[in-house]
Protein backbone atom coordinates (compact mmCIF):
# COMPACT_ATOMS: atom_id res chain seq x y z
CA UNK A 1 0.00 0.00 0.00
CA UNK A 2 2.79 2.34 0.71
CA UNK A 3 4.39 2.06 -2.06
CA UNK A 4 1.67 2.03 -4.70
CA UNK A 5 0.84 5.56 -2.53
CA UNK A 6 4.30 6.52 -2.97
CA UNK A 7 4.48 5.58 -7.09
CA UNK A 8 1.06 7.74 -7.00
CA UNK A 9 2.92 10.63 -5.37
CA UNK A 10 5.74 10.68 -7.81
CA UNK A 11 3.60 10.53 -10.86
CA UNK A 12 1.40 13.74 -9.71
CA UNK A 13 4.14 16.53 -10.49
CA UNK A 14 4.29 14.55 -13.71
CA UNK A 15 0.55 14.51 -14.64
CA UNK A 16 -0.06 17.86 -13.74
CA UNK A 17 2.39 19.41 -16.22
CA UNK A 18 1.20 17.30 -18.83
CA UNK A 19 -2.07 18.97 -18.46
CA UNK A 20 -0.48 22.45 -17.51
CA UNK A 21 1.32 22.88 -21.36
CA UNK A 22 -0.98 21.81 -23.64
CA UNK A 23 -3.79 24.39 -21.38
CA UNK A 24 -1.38 27.32 -21.31
CA UNK A 25 -1.25 27.16 -25.03
CA UNK A 26 -4.83 27.20 -25.32
CA UNK A 27 -4.90 30.13 -22.69
CA UNK A 28 -2.04 31.64 -25.52
CA UNK A 29 -4.71 31.34 -27.91
CA UNK A 30 -7.33 33.22 -26.65
CA UNK A 31 -4.86 36.37 -25.47
CA UNK A 32 -3.92 36.50 -29.34
CA UNK A 33 -7.80 36.03 -30.75
CA UNK A 34 -8.84 38.57 -27.62
CA UNK A 35 -5.97 41.36 -28.80
CA UNK A 36 -7.00 41.06 -32.29
CA UNK A 37 -10.37 41.38 -32.17
CA UNK A 38 -10.36 44.86 -30.42
CA UNK A 39 -11.34 47.35 -32.47
CA UNK A 40 -8.12 50.32 -32.59
CA UNK A 41 -6.91 48.77 -29.70
CA UNK A 42 -4.40 45.74 -30.68
CA UNK A 43 -1.21 45.02 -32.34
CA UNK A 44 -0.96 47.10 -35.84
CA UNK A 45 -1.84 44.31 -38.52
CA UNK A 46 1.41 45.00 -40.19
CA UNK A 47 3.52 45.01 -37.40
CA UNK A 48 2.13 41.20 -36.79
CA UNK A 49 2.33 41.19 -40.48
CA UNK A 50 6.15 41.83 -41.07
CA UNK A 51 7.02 39.93 -37.53
CA UNK A 52 9.72 36.97 -38.27
CA UNK A 53 8.43 35.55 -34.55
CA UNK A 54 5.83 36.07 -31.99
CA UNK A 55 6.25 35.38 -28.19
CA UNK A 56 2.93 34.76 -25.97
CA UNK A 57 3.29 34.50 -22.08
CA UNK A 58 -0.32 34.59 -20.83
CA UNK A 59 -0.68 34.91 -16.80
CA UNK A 60 2.58 36.52 -16.62
CA UNK A 61 3.18 36.86 -12.98
CA UNK A 62 3.90 40.65 -11.72
CA UNK A 63 4.56 42.19 -8.47
CA UNK A 64 7.74 41.63 -5.73
CA UNK A 65 9.74 39.31 -6.99
CA UNK A 66 13.51 39.28 -6.24
CA UNK A 67 15.89 39.31 -9.22
CA UNK A 68 15.81 35.87 -10.80
CA UNK A 69 12.57 34.95 -9.45
CA UNK A 70 10.54 33.61 -12.13
CA UNK A 71 7.62 35.59 -14.30
CA UNK A 72 5.77 33.09 -16.27
CA UNK A 73 5.65 30.74 -19.61
CA UNK A 74 4.47 30.57 -22.80
CA UNK A 75 5.50 30.59 -25.97
CA UNK A 76 7.62 31.47 -29.63
CA UNK A 77 6.57 30.90 -33.16
CA UNK A 78 8.43 32.09 -36.56
CA UNK A 79 7.78 32.35 -39.64
CA UNK A 80 8.58 29.66 -41.99
CA UNK A 81 11.36 29.48 -44.07
CA UNK A 82 9.27 30.41 -47.26
CA UNK A 83 7.73 32.83 -45.43
CA UNK A 84 4.29 30.91 -45.69
CA UNK A 85 2.61 30.06 -42.17
CA UNK A 86 3.94 29.83 -38.67
CA UNK A 87 6.47 26.89 -37.49
CA UNK A 88 5.24 24.78 -34.35
CA UNK A 89 5.67 26.42 -30.92
CA UNK A 90 8.48 26.35 -28.72
CA UNK A 91 8.18 27.08 -24.90
CA UNK A 92 9.89 29.74 -23.30
CA UNK A 93 10.08 30.94 -19.61
CA UNK A 94 10.61 34.83 -18.66
CA UNK A 95 11.95 35.30 -15.37
CA UNK A 96 14.26 38.54 -13.45
CA UNK A 97 14.68 42.26 -14.25
CA UNK A 98 12.36 44.78 -14.18
CA UNK A 99 9.56 45.10 -16.42
CA UNK A 100 7.62 48.38 -15.36
CA UNK A 101 4.87 46.43 -13.39
CA UNK A 102 3.57 47.87 -10.33
CA UNK A 103 3.79 45.72 -6.60
CA UNK A 104 1.28 44.05 -5.89
CA UNK A 105 1.19 40.43 -7.28
CA UNK A 106 -0.79 41.23 -10.52
CA UNK A 107 -0.85 38.85 -13.53
CA UNK A 108 -1.03 40.39 -17.01
CA UNK A 109 -0.27 39.12 -20.67
CA UNK A 110 2.50 39.58 -22.08
CA UNK A 111 2.94 39.53 -26.54
CA UNK A 112 6.80 40.49 -28.16
CA UNK A 113 7.48 40.60 -31.68
CA UNK A 114 10.83 40.04 -33.25
CA UNK A 115 11.29 42.58 -36.25
CA UNK A 116 14.47 41.09 -37.59
CA UNK A 117 16.48 37.96 -38.35
CA UNK A 118 19.35 39.80 -35.05
CA UNK A 119 16.16 39.52 -32.98
CA UNK A 120 15.07 36.07 -33.90
CA UNK A 121 18.96 34.45 -33.87
CA UNK A 122 19.37 36.08 -30.02
CA UNK A 123 15.33 34.49 -29.64
CA UNK A 124 16.67 31.35 -30.01
CA UNK A 125 19.61 31.10 -27.85
CA UNK A 126 19.13 28.88 -24.99
CA UNK A 127 18.95 31.90 -22.43
CA UNK A 128 19.25 35.53 -23.60
CA UNK A 129 18.87 39.61 -21.76
CA UNK A 130 16.32 41.90 -22.51
CA UNK A 131 17.41 45.57 -23.50
CA UNK A 132 21.42 44.46 -22.93
CA UNK A 133 21.46 41.70 -25.61
CA UNK A 134 18.28 42.81 -27.41
CA UNK A 135 17.16 46.24 -28.07
CA UNK A 136 13.89 46.03 -27.29
CA UNK A 137 10.98 48.68 -27.40
CA UNK A 138 7.25 49.11 -26.29
CA UNK A 139 4.80 48.68 -29.43
CA UNK A 140 2.38 51.25 -30.28
CA UNK A 141 -1.47 50.41 -30.20
CA UNK A 142 -4.03 50.58 -32.85
CA UNK A 143 -4.94 49.31 -35.74
CA UNK A 144 -2.03 51.10 -37.96
CA UNK A 145 1.54 51.58 -37.11
CA UNK A 146 1.47 55.62 -37.83
CA UNK A 147 2.43 56.35 -34.25
CA UNK A 148 5.36 54.14 -34.15
CA UNK A 149 8.72 56.50 -33.08
CA UNK A 150 11.99 55.97 -34.55
CA UNK A 151 13.03 53.51 -31.61
CA UNK A 152 10.04 51.47 -32.35
CA UNK A 153 11.09 51.20 -36.08
CA UNK A 154 14.69 49.67 -35.30
CA UNK A 155 13.91 48.66 -32.17
CA UNK A 156 14.99 43.74 -32.71
CA UNK A 157 11.87 43.18 -30.28
CA UNK A 158 8.51 45.40 -29.17
CA UNK A 159 6.75 44.58 -26.44
CA UNK A 160 2.82 44.64 -25.61
CA UNK A 161 1.62 43.94 -22.18
CA UNK A 162 -2.74 43.54 -20.98
CA UNK A 163 -3.58 44.12 -17.58
CA UNK A 164 -7.40 44.36 -16.10
CA UNK A 165 -8.42 45.31 -19.60
CA UNK A 166 -5.46 47.51 -20.22
CA UNK A 167 -3.60 46.94 -23.18
CA UNK A 168 -0.20 48.96 -24.11
CA UNK A 169 3.09 49.16 -25.37
CA UNK A 170 5.61 47.64 -22.64
CA UNK A 171 8.76 48.66 -21.86
CA UNK A 172 10.59 45.47 -20.64
CA UNK A 173 13.91 45.55 -19.25
CA UNK A 174 16.67 43.38 -17.89
CA UNK A 175 14.31 40.09 -17.97
CA UNK A 176 15.63 36.83 -19.50
CA UNK A 177 13.80 34.67 -21.63
CA UNK A 178 15.03 31.34 -22.18
CA UNK A 179 13.74 28.16 -23.74
CA UNK A 180 11.74 25.36 -21.37
CA UNK A 181 13.04 21.93 -22.20
CA UNK A 182 11.26 20.25 -20.38
CA UNK A 183 7.81 21.89 -21.51
CA UNK A 184 9.35 20.80 -25.20
CA UNK A 185 9.43 17.28 -23.93
CA UNK A 186 6.20 17.38 -22.98
CA UNK A 187 4.62 18.91 -26.17
CA UNK A 188 7.24 16.69 -28.29
CA UNK A 189 8.18 13.52 -26.27
CA UNK A 190 11.44 14.78 -25.74
CA UNK A 191 13.75 17.39 -25.07
CA UNK A 192 13.76 19.37 -28.58
CA UNK A 193 15.65 22.82 -28.85
CA UNK A 194 13.50 25.60 -29.99
CA UNK A 195 15.49 26.63 -32.78
CA UNK A 196 15.15 23.06 -34.04
CA UNK A 197 11.32 23.29 -33.43
CA UNK A 198 10.51 26.60 -35.24
CA UNK A 199 13.41 24.94 -38.23
CA UNK A 200 10.28 23.51 -39.99
CA UNK A 201 10.59 19.67 -39.44
CA UNK A 202 8.93 19.49 -36.52
CA UNK A 203 5.26 19.07 -36.66
CA UNK A 204 2.94 21.24 -35.27
CA UNK A 205 1.09 19.14 -31.93
CA UNK A 206 -3.02 18.83 -32.17
CA UNK A 207 -2.74 20.97 -28.81
CA UNK A 208 -1.20 24.22 -30.59
CA UNK A 209 -3.35 23.99 -33.52
CA UNK A 210 -5.71 26.31 -32.93
CA UNK A 211 -2.70 29.23 -31.73
CA UNK A 212 -1.08 28.39 -35.52
CA UNK A 213 -4.55 28.77 -37.01
CA UNK A 214 -4.51 32.16 -35.28
CA UNK A 215 -1.47 33.20 -36.39
CA UNK A 216 -1.91 32.22 -39.35
CA UNK A 217 -5.61 34.37 -39.46
CA UNK A 218 -4.06 37.51 -38.36
CA UNK A 219 -0.91 37.17 -39.85
CA UNK A 220 -1.11 35.35 -43.30
CA UNK A 221 1.57 35.98 -45.89
CA UNK A 222 2.05 34.70 -49.41
CA UNK A 223 4.91 32.41 -50.59
CA UNK A 224 6.96 35.71 -51.82
CA UNK A 225 7.05 36.27 -48.27
CA UNK A 226 4.65 39.85 -48.29
CA UNK A 227 2.26 40.52 -46.04
CA UNK A 228 -1.76 39.63 -47.64
CA UNK A 229 -4.94 41.61 -46.74
CA UNK A 230 -6.56 40.79 -43.30
CA UNK A 231 -9.99 41.53 -44.86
Amino acid sequence: MRLILLATLAITPLIAKDIEVPKRLDEAAVVLSEIMAAPDKGIPEDMLANAHCIVIVPNLKTGAFLVGAKYGKGYLSCRNKNGAGWSAPGTVRIEGGSVGFQIGGETTDLIMLVMNARGVDKLLSSKFTLGAEGSVAAGPVGRTATAQTDAQMHAEILSWSRSQGLFAGLALEGATLRQDLDDNAVLYGKKLENRQIVSGTVRTPKSAVKLIALLNKYSARERTGKPTSNE
